[in-house]
């Protein structure tokens, strides 16, 4: 315990030093893809010999279906590639032993495994699944929407329920954007940006991780870094989730969806100011989508976006809570900003 208090000190010493230089955006999230891959390979590195494993599955038609699978190196979507085309392409969350899994998190010993997807009866867990993927995805593309020169810190993302309207994702902007007021034109821009991620349909990589490599990896952020410490501590084994879309990296209070691809209407509905916080000018960016094979009527839409465009309020004793389980929308913006989202 003493040793890791000291490496989180070190840590934290470090991104001090670090802060007083200004890297790029691409810098630093070419530095936590590095630290990302540096650590995947070390853990990878802990399986040398293939082990094998059982895995049986818990699927409708399929109950019982014993599959033998590497050590360390399989993971649930290595087994639906076993089954069907459609698991492949239709399972969003995995289930082993009874836990909420991602689908590319490797297995470490036998197992029990069901694939969840959209169409489950109880749908539950793959829906906070993609709503909590859906403000992930946001955040990625407010980290790449402005010039290099401003500064785009992502805080704490709101676990919101579904039934809410609206994914949230909460940012602080560079301080020369703080009269920024955002179009319609910069929302639509922000939109592409989500839709190019989803066409591009880039897997959600999972990495457990020890607390001095979370810091090592936000040491450009002292937000984060907080955050890290936070989770880990409620953490019963003290590690954090880390995921990697691209070269983008987060941190997760839950289990993400498999794809990018899984999403399909996707819109990015507002950005709302919160007020002065902690960190600066608090925003509230958000949002609505449905799942693939899952479309409305553009008049449907049309009202889902109109409920996304007020802004989600997030109760502090709620802000942890699980979302629930009905897909619905998200909240709204106003004028012209110094500078809008790339393509």
């Amino acid at each position: 315990m003493a040793c890791r208090t000291v490496c989180q000190l070190l840590q934290r010493r470090m991104a001090s030093s670090a802060t007083s230089v200004r890297l790029s955006a691409a810098e630093v999230r070419g530095q936590r893809s590095a630290v990302f891959s540096r650590e995947q390979a070390r853990q990878r590195s802990l399986y040398p010999r293939t082990e094998k494993i059982e895995v049986t599955l818990q699927i409708p038609g399929l109950q019982g279906t014993l599959l033998v699978m590497n050590k360390g190196v399989s993971t649930p979507h290595s087994c639906a590639r076993h089954l069907t085309e459609w698991y492949v392409t239709s399972s969003a969350l995995a289930l082993v032993d009874g836990k909420p899994w991602s689908l590319h998190q490797p297995l470490t010993q036998s197992c029990s495994l069901s694939l969840l997807t959209f169409k489950d009866t109880d749908p539950l867990l793959v829906n906070q699944a993609y709503w909590r993927s859906c403000a992930a995805l946001l955040g990625q593309v407010l980290q790449d929407a402005f010039k290099e020169d401003f500064s785009v810190e992502l805080l704490r993302v709101p676990e919101v329920q579904v039934t809410s309207g609206a994914f949230c994702c909460d940012v602080v902007l560079d301080p020369q954007l703080d009269a920024w007021i955002p179009s319609e034109e910069s929302l639509r821009s922000l939109t592409r940006g989500a839709q190019q991620l989803i066409h591009r349909d880039l897997p959600w990589e999972p990495l457990e991780v020890a607390p001095p490599v979370a810091l090592e990896v936000f040491s450009h952020s002292r937000c984060k870094q907080e955050e890290v410490e936070e989770k880990s501590a409620q953490s019963p084994k003290g590690t954090v989730m880390l995921y990697r879309c691209g070269d983008h990296v987060l941190l997760s209070g839950g289990p993400l969806a498999a794809r990018t691809g899984l999403c399909s209407q996707y819109e990015v509905t507002a950005i709302h100011p919160l007020g002065e916080g902690k960190w600066g000018l608090h925003r509230r960016a958000q949002g609505l989508s449905l799942p693939l094979l899952q479309q409305a009527h553009h008049t449907v839409w049309r009202k889902l976006r109109s409920r996304a465009e007020k802004l989600v309020e997030v109760p502090t004793a709620s802000a942890n809570e699980a979302i629930s389980d009905t897909l619905t929308p998200p909240s709204a913006p106003e004028q012209t900003p110094p500078h809008t989202a790339q393509q």
